[in-house]
């Protein structure tokens, strides 16, 4: 395999793919990208075994070819390059020569076959299964709504990810970690054969945030076990959690009683402030709700305490609630739009914070002395 490369489309292209390469994998393989060449075009892959990326880039192929390279090393090298031309050329015995100007590197590979099968994307749809398509932008924007919420403890792996229901000509995004929940949706047209629900993974949402554009669109696929994005020149395969999600919608309270419009940036700033002076064991802030107004309080023993007050639209009676800080500033600082509403039945039971698209967040409260 002999390669002419350009260095920022080369390392764009390893950028892409390297954050799943595991750094403490003992299958050595999994430390290494793909490298394949053929017709002017370079593919580079990168696996866990749990969640593959694919993407191309635009080269000269004097030779074509394939190798595994090691992911770290190979990034650290082009990086450091100290000009825009470079070439790649793999021997028989699997040695990597570098050259960019007078510089020179030889590293050496793994043979391509020893690399794990990453599923392609499917080439055409069927009514059994169809290939899905949002706009890269709005499914971004879904998973920053909601992705917060979901549990990072490993013995509820079933919630270590998103629920995404395909049903009814919407697609509905789920989080949980059995404190909290956030849910979204948007139309999407798909056909009736085409429902479905599946747990997408943590990383596989963590990439696609990290990925996803604000041009053009997503196709997404369900292949067995593994969801598969397809999007520019990158291409994403993870595996779905298994297991069954949590019936969220009996966690949803019926009907509201209070409801307060807050002004969600003013919110936002003065629960952190005060939560400055929270403590680690207790965790909370205490919201009292009078007539258009809301006192936010922290107090913590042997510590100090913190009150702020600010403006809100409510005419209903006093009442006070505490909430983890974090699970409060957390919807607040990824919702965009100047106004929240807060819905209460009581002070016992859940809060739901909404605004003026489709969005829900559940928050329980935490009791108060």
């Amino acid at each position: 395999m002999k390669l002419v490369l350009q260095k920022q489309k080369f390392l764009g292209a390893l950028s892409t793919v390297q954050n799943v390469v595991g750094s403490r994998t003992p299958i050595g393989i999994l430390n290494n990208l793909l490298l394949k060449a053929d017709k002017n075009l370079l593919t580079i892959s990168a696996t866990d075994l749990d969640i593959g990326i694919r993407n191309s880039c635009e080269v000269g192929v004097e030779k074509p070819g394939a190798i595994t390279l090691p992911a770290r090393r190979l990034f650290s090298i082009i990086r450091e390059l100290p000009s825009e031309e470079l070439t790649l050329d793999v021997d028989s015995k699997l040695g990597a020569t570098i050259r960019c100007g007078s510089a020179f590197f030889k590293i050496m590979g793994m043979p391509s076959e020893e690399f794990p099968t990453i599923p392609e994307f499917p080439a055409k749809t069927s009514d059994k299964n169809p290939i899905y398509k949002i706009e890269q932008k709005g499914l971004k924007e879904l998973l920053k709504r909601v992705s917060y919420a979901m549990s990072a403890d490993e013995k509820r792996y079933v919630l270590n990810g998103l629920l995404l229901c395909l049903k009814e000509g919407k697609l509905t995004i789920v989080a949980t970690d059995g404190r909290r929940l956030a849910l979204t949706d948007q139309e999407l047209d798909f056909p009736k054969s085409g429902e479905r629900e599946f747990i997408l993974p943590a990383k596989a949402v963590l990439e696609l945030q990290r990925l996803l554009g604000d041009k053009d669109e997503v196709a997404f696929a369900l292949l067995e076990n593994q969801i598969l994005f397809s999007f520019g020149q990158t291409e994403i395969a993870a595996k779905m959690v298994e297991g069954n999600y949590p019936n969220y919608r009996q966690v949803i309270p019926a009907d509201a009683k209070e409801r307060v419009t807050l002004e969600r940036e003013l919110f936002l700033n003065s629960v952190r402030r005060v939560a400055l002076l929270s403590s680690e064991k207790s965790n909370s802030v205490k919201l009292t709700f009078g007539k258009n107004n809301l006192e936010i309080a922290a107090n913590t023993p042997d510590v100090g305490e913190a009150h702020e007050s600010i403006p809100v639209q409510y005419k209903g009676k006093e009442f006070t609630m505490a909430f983890n800080p974090e699970f409060l500033i957390d919807p607040l600082k990824n919702i965009d739009d100047d106004n929240v509403h807060f819905d209460f039945i009581d002070e016992l039971s859940p809060g739901v914070i909404r605004y003026n698209k489709p969005f829900l967040y559940v928050i329980m409260p935490m009791r108060t002395a």
